[in-house]
C-alpha cells in the first residue's frame, strides 16, 4: 500500500459509523472489497450488540432544561434527586451518593459505575468537551451490558460548559427523564486469515466504528489501514505465525 492508497481509503470512510448501525456494515463491507483488491478473501462474522432508540432525553435543573443526551440502554423512566458531584473516590466521599443523582468527571468505566451502584445512586450525569471551545457538542455514550449487568440507572451527557455551571450556581436538585426503545442488533467483525508455518497464531485487531461526533480517521481508521497495510505486506512474505 501506498501513501495514495491510504489517503483514498481514509477519505472514503469519512463518516459517522456507529456500532450496529448501517454505515458501520456499509464500513465493514468496504474493508472487505479492499482486502479483496490486495488478493486477499476477508469474510463478515456477525455477532449480536445492545441497540436503542432514545425518544425522550431531559435534564431540568431549577425548572428550566438544559441540552443532554440520553444514555443508550440504561432504561426507561425518570427520577429527581439532590445533585451530588462525585470529586474523589474516598470511602466518605462515595457514601454521599446515596439518593443521589451523581456526576462524575472521568469516563463511566465498569468500577466507577459500581462504586455509584454500592453507594445507592440514584442516577449520573458524565460530561465531554471543553469549557474553553465555543462548540457546545454533546457525545452519545451508551451504558454498556458488561458495566451495568443489568442494574440500570437512568443517566445522561452534557456538554463541559453545563456541567460547570450546575456546580458553579450550586444546583441543589436535578431531574432525569429518559425514555427509549432497547433492541438487539448487530455489529460485524471483518476476519482475515493469514496462515503460517506453523499451527500458531497472532492476532491483530483494531475498530473501525466511530463516535456518534467523529468520522473516525484517527479513532480508529488509521489502526485498520495499518492492519490492511501488514496483510499486504505478509501475502507476499514468508512468516512463522499465523495472522
Amino acid at each position: 500500500m501506498n501513501l495514495q492508497q491510504i489517503d483514498q481509503i481514509l477519505q472514503e470512510t469519512a463518516y459517522v459509523r456507529t456500532g450496529g448501525s448501517p454505515e458501520e456494515l456499509k464500513c465493514a463491507e468496504y474493508i472487505c472489497g479492499k482486502c479483496a483488491e490486495l488478493g486477499l478473501e476477508a469474510r463478515l462474522e456477525a455477532f449480536e450488540v445492545n441497540m436503542a432508540d432514545i425518544k425522550t432525553a431531559k435534564l431540568i435543573v431549577d425548572g428550566q432544561e438544559i441540552p443532554c443526551k440520553g444514555y443508550l440502554c440504561a432504561g426507561s423512566g425518570s427520577v429527581e434527586a439532590p445533585l451530588y458531584y462525585l470529586r474523589d473516590n474516598n470511602p466518605y466521599s462515595l457514601q454521599q451518593c446515596k439518593g443521589k443523582i451523581v456526576m462524575i468527571d472521568t469516563y463511566l468505566g465498569y468500577w466507577k459505575y459500581q462504586d455509584l451502584l454500592e453507594n445507592g445512586a440514584v442516577g449520573f450525569i458524565t460530561y465531554d468537551g471543553n469549557a474553553n471551545y465555543v462548540d457546545e457538542d454533546i457525545d452519545q455514550r451508551e451504558l454498556r451490558p458488561h458495566v451495568s449487568n443489568g442494574n440500570k440507572l437512568l443517566g445522561v451527557n452534557i456538554n463541559a460548559k453545563q456541567a460547570i455551571r450546575l456546580i458553579r450556581d450550586h444546583i441543589q436538585t436535578v431531574k432525569i427523564t429518559l425514555e427509549q426503545d432497547e433492541y438487539k442488533g448487530q455489529s460485524h467483525n471483518v476476519v482475515l486469515d493469514l496462515p503460517g508455518e506453523i499451527d500458531e497464531w497472532i492476532v491483530l485487531s483494531a475498530h473501525y466504528d466511530s463516535t456518534s461526533l467523529s468520522q473516525g480517521t484517527y479513532d480508529n481508521m488509521s489502526g485498520s489501514v495499518g492492519i490492511l497495510g501488514v496483510a499486504d505486506y505478509f501475502k507476499d512474505h514468508p512468516h512463522r505465525y499465523g495472522l
